[in-house]
């Protein structure tokens, strides 16, 4: 494990996002490319600030469809990535264990765009 200064950490802006759409990355088995509402943003045309997020965990839902409607963890403030000519523009956050990957979400339904802290 690295040790980061608080200052480092401090960079990182997390919010919470709801996944509008789950889909398999074509020629990719552990790609799904999703679709997250992280709320309003009044500077965008469309008045919503939905990410494209690339993420490498097909493998850990096998019906990515039961995504949709979840409210995850987004780094928001990520330096947008191309995966396999895909625009990633953010990353969600999952909990690991002996058992894979499950989702990270609010015990509770809260705004898109809420502030993790």
């Amino acid at each position: 494990m690295e040790i980061i200064k608080f200052e480092d950490f401090a960079k990182i802006e997390i919010k919470i996002g709801e996944i509008k759409s789950a889909e398999k990355v074509e020629g990719a088995d552990r790609l799904l490319v999703f679709k997250v509402d992280l709320g309003e943003d009044l500077n965008l045309p469309s008045g919503r600030d939905e990410r494209q997020i690339i993420s490498g965990v097909a493998e850990h839902f096998l019906n990515s469809e039961d995504l949709i409607g979840k409210q995850v963890p987004v780094v928001v403030n990520l330096e947008p990535r191309k995966i396999r000519g895909l625009e990633s523009q953010g990353m969600i956050l999952y909990v690991s264990d002996d058992e894979g990957l499950t989702t990270l979400e609010p015990n509770r339904k809260t705004k898109a765009g809420s502030v993790v802290k």
